[in-house]
């Protein structure tokens, strides 16, 4: 869907190996929303469920997949007051990591 694919180890290759084709090639390609707003979904998900070891991955995803650096800033606003303001700030300070980081590799 979009960068490298994730390198596993002897423990999580199997599981790696199960998301990749199921989540990734049956769920994300079914008809009916586009892969912008399954990235919004999903990482609003992620935020209020403070899943922060997927979020980084999931936001250089949502960028791909044509969501914009405002609209990820307003979702955590709007997010703040459905799932609450300690996650929002969460997600606001690794998508600020995401930002700099793309900003930095040009």
């Amino acid at each position: 869907m979009w960068g490298q694919p994730p390198q596993g180890n002897d423990i999580n290759q199997e599981m790696i190996d199960i998301t990749v084709e199921h989540l990734f090639g049956d769920i994300w390609s079914r008809p009916g929303l586009g892969l912008r707003d399954r990235s919004m979904l999903t990482v609003a998900t992620l935020v209020v469920t403070g899943k922060e070891a997927q979020l980084k991955t999931h936001l250089k995803g949502a960028l791909a997949n044509g969501l914009t650096r405002d609209e990820i800033k307003e979702m955590m606003i709007h997010l703040a007051h459905y799932g609450g303001w300690p996650c929002a700030m969460t997600g606001l300070t690794i998508a600020k990591a995401v930002f700099d980081e793309a900003d930095a590799e040009g």
